[in-house]
């Protein structure tokens, strides 16, 4: 743990106060909360891993499983519009192999 983290505990634990920060999500939206898009994605490159608590690290591995999967079916959906059948297929990516006439 950081020493950020250790000094925050401390006090919670002298004040007689939950070990878990609550006061952070009065000042915007929480990561579990964030839809997945461009502004998710900022918020988990900019976060120091080194200081979040266990069950904060848990919620941003949730998020950034929100994300990649957000990512994945934007993915999927350009590859189904690029290999629809039976249409004209002029233009290809540059190095894209193909295979049954789709990306492979």
């Amino acid at each position: 743990m950081s020493p950020g983290v250790v000094d925050f505990l401390f006090r919670q634990l002298v004040a007689g106060r939950s070990a878990e920060d609550i006061q952070w999500q009065q000042e915007g939206i929480t990561l579990t909360a964030q839809p997945p898009g461009a502004e998710l994605a900022r918020r988990l490159a900019e976060t120091d891993l080194d200081a979040l608590t266990p069950t904060e690290l848990f919620h941003y591995v949730r998020s950034a499983q929100r994300l990649a999967a957000w990512a994945e079916g934007l993915r999927e959906a350009a590859v189904q519009r690029y290999c629809r059948p039976g249409e004209v297929q002029e233009e290809r990516l540059p190095g894209a192999q193909e295979q049954g006439g789709c990306l492979g």
